[in-house]
């Protein structure tokens, strides 16, 4: 098991008991079986950092998104690595910068369905501050670029790239952003514009 209940726990008394949401998105047989891939022994969650520089958040690209879509990053935790740790090394290997996770703001449960068949996956997003490094990727293979949004380009270009992809998992990424967006402005950490 990847994320432990217990490990929830430790994370929900540190960082705050999360919004909880839950979607269902219907995906084409490639998709599909792309998700079911990443699925290394079992894994059926991500963790994804909304980081924050000042009125900015952290975006990045990997190699086969098509021009002008970006997304937060986001990776898996490992077996035996607990919730915090991971999503400090994920934040590290995709985007260069050592951070501080300020806040869970959300958990998404999230169906991805392809005729019959149905993948159940979490979402468990937090935010989070820079504290050092270089905004630069360290995890190349990965992560071609990380650049900082703002909350205007998030909301219209960067959205628009995602959707206009045609790939549900982009949709779903952005969609997932705009409801970060808005618990982020609801929190006071982000200002709307």
């Amino acid at each position: 098991m990847y994320i432990s209940p217990e490990g929830l726990i430790e994370v929900e008394k540190k960082f705050g008991v999360p919004k909880a949401v839950s979607l269902t998105y219907e995906m084409a047989g490639r998709e599909f079986e792309m998700v079911r891939r990443s699925q290394k022994n079992g894994r059926a969650h991500d963790v994804t950092l909304f980081i924050i520089a000042g009125d900015r958040i952290v975006v990045i690209r990997k190699p086969m998104y098509p021009h002008g879509a970006y997304r937060a990053p986001s990776g898996g935790i490992t077996p035996g690595e607990g919730v915090e740790d991971g999503a400090l090394r994920e934040g590290l290997e995709e985007t260069g910068l050592e951070i501080a996770l300020d806040d869970y703001i959300l958990r998404a449960r999230v169906a991805f369905t392809c005729e019959a068949d149905v993948i159940e996956w979490t979402t468990h997003v937090f935010s989070a501050t820079p504290v050092g490094g270089e905004l630069q990727p360290i995890d190349t293979h990965e992560i071609v670029e990380a650049r900082l949004a703002t909350i205007r380009e998030l909301s219209s270009d960067i959205r628009d790239a995602l959707i206009g992809s045609g790939s549900t998992g982009l949709r779903y990424r952005a969609e997932l952003s705009d409801m970060v967006i808005h618990e982020l402005i609801q929190r006071g950490r982000l200002r709307a514009s």
